[in-house]
């Protein structure tokens, strides 16, 4: 595992730290393989119940590496091109490595949440849209930036925050690439909350979500995240299909035993 991005887990609690502090976190080919590596790995493992993605140093990401925007400029971007297989799909992938570098945290089974201080610029903003909660701190700085260098958002942005915003609203920030602070970002529903500690307040959250059971926590996920993806006969049956599959279920015994038994319940994962 690249040391661009540390991972601890303790708990049922993943705690994945972007960590290249002197370059505010900035993005190169380096930290879009270290952060699918770590999404491969943390998806793989089972005892992981919730996820809090954040950025060592003094902000969350800053967006691209000025290298690796040079780089995209001689053609060996992320998408593929002259690059070929390291940075295009792989594996029948649908998205290309920088892509799946945000794509796997939407993925994951268990729920992120994205702690942000500092700049979420760019392919920052982007990686904190793939996270399923948002606390951000009042003073944060968030832009979808790609339009002052004249290009398009590509780490599965464009997708993601019209889900988030609203279509006028995320055409404004891509249209401008306008700064948007912590506060302003929850007003827009760009994000969920504003905490003066982000990662802190992640944790907590973090913590009591992986004290539900992890069955039911991931069905909601997967149902939640198909809406308005799928028609509604099929989300109707998928929900269905989800209760079925928890009824019963020895978790979904814990929880009412403990309920009625005034303790805290011990979930099996």
């Amino acid at each position: 595992m690249s040391d661009r991005v540390t991972i601890s887990i303790e708990d049922g609690v993943a705690d994945v730290r972007l960590n290249r502090p002197d370059k505010l976190n900035a993005v190169d080919v380096g930290m879009f393989r270290a952060l699918v590596d770590a999404g491969e790995s943390v998806k793989a493992d089972p005892s992981v119940r919730a996820v809090v993605l954040s950025g060592e140093g003094r902000g969350f990401c800053s967006g691209l590496d000025f290298e690796s925007f040079q780089a995209m400029q001689s053609g060996d971007g992320l998408g593929g091109g002259d690059s070929g297989a390291e940075v295009g799909r792989r594996d029948g992938r649908i998205t290309n490595m920088g892509q799946q570098a945000c794509y796997v945290w939407t993925e994951m089974p268990a729920p992120v949440i994205a702690a942000i201080h500092g700049p979420a610029l760019g392919a920052g903003i982007q990686l904190a849209l793939a996270a399923d909660i948002r606390i951000v701190a009042p003073d944060a700085k968030m832009a979808v930036l790609e339009i002052r260098w004249g290009l398009v958002p590509d780490m599965t942005g464009t997708q993601m925050l019209p889900r988030l915003v609203g279509l006028d609203v995320a055409k404004e920030l891509a249209f401008t690439g306008r700064m948007v602070s912590g506060e302003e970002a929850v007003q827009l529903g760009l994000a969920t909350r504003v905490a003066d500690d982000p990662r802190a307040a992640a944790l907590e959250l973090a913590r009591e979500i992986a004290g539900k059971n992890p069955a039911a926590i991931k069905g909601v996920k997967a149902l939640i995240n198909m809406a308005g993806q799928v028609p509604l006969e099929d989300a109707f049956k998928c929900e269905e299909r989800t209760m079925m599959s928890l009824i019963g279920t020895p978790n979904n015994v814990e929880a009412i035993t403990a309920f009625f038994e005034k303790r805290a319940p011990v979930f099996t994962d």
